[in-house]
């Protein structure tokens, strides 16, 4: 779908505003120190202090700056003008050098120079990107031999339902664009939006494969039968922190993660 970068930008650009305000975001509780990223992530990163970190489609980059507050040295990205801008203004206020540059991901190798130590994403990506393969060269050219590729998504088996998971209304491999229009936004569900999207649902096995044929070599992938956020219908918090829905229990993903190695040669 040719337009689908006008459409999604839009989109992206009316949620910046009453994403910053929601209680999603926290972030009156983030400038006072709270980190955005969640004991997943924070597992398979490690140790980043002097780390150059390469952080795609960071939205208002949140993240960003906790993984610049962790010691590491990041460059966040992203196609929303206004997302980029929020971005910035909030790293001036929490006193972070996080860099952040407006770009569409395909384009990024055309604007951006230079390699990175990890190259991280997380959590309602990959659904805005047509074309996986192409994604997966982008993080292989950024990456330096040896490198590590970090990457937390919703499970695609939660994307095939409707929004109310009592059926099963989307084709779980990526058979074509998906063209919605929704009021609301998973952050505010109230908010007074109603926005024009295109997605893409993405397998795992597409997701696996396309990192191999980028010379990436695949050294960790799990799945987790829980979410840390509450952006579905009708989800339930069994423990702090974690949720789930709530008529399937523990008995599908939610959530998976992975880690990549960027080959020598």
């Amino acid at each position: 779908m040719e337009n689908y970068l006008d459409i999604n930008r839009n989109s992206w650009n009316a949620r910046v505003e009453p994403h910053l305000k929601s209680d999603f975001y926290f972030v009156d509780e983030f400038l006072s120190g709270r980190t955005s990223l969640n004991s997943i992530e924070l597992g398979l990163l490690g140790d980043v202090k002097g780390k150059k970190i390469l952080h795609l489609q960071c939205h208002f980059g949140q993240d960003s700056i906790s993984l610049s507050r962790m010691g590491a040295t990041v460059t966040g990205i992203d196609f929303s003008e206004k997302a980029i801008e929020a971005a910035k203004d909030l790293a001036e206020k929490c006193g972070t050098n996080t860099r952040f540059l407006v770009a569409d991901l395909y384009q990024l190798p055309e604007l951006l120079t230079g390699k990175f130590d990890i190259v991280y994403t997380s959590y309602g990506t990959i659904g805005w990107l047509p074309d996986l393969g192409r994604w997966a060269k982008v993080i292989s050219h950024f990456l330096s031999p040896g490198g590590k590729f970090i990457f937390v998504e919703f499970h695609p088996f939660v994307w095939i339902f409707d929004d109310d998971f009592t059926h099963i209304k989307y084709n779980y491999f990526n058979e074509k664009p998906i063209v919605e229009t929704a009021a609301g936004t998973y952050a505010e569900k109230t908010a007074p939006l109603v926005l024009d999207y295109v997605t893409w649902n993405h397998p795992t096995s597409a997701v696996l494969t396309s990192l191999i044929n980028a010379n990436l070599e695949i050294q960790q992938f799990n799945e987790y039968d829980w979410s840390p956020y509450a952006c579905f219908h009708h989800n339930e918090e069994f423990e702090k922190g974690k949720y789930r829905i709530p008529q399937y229990g523990n008995k599908i993903p939610h959530v998976y993660s992975l880690t990549a190695v960027k080959k020598e040669s």
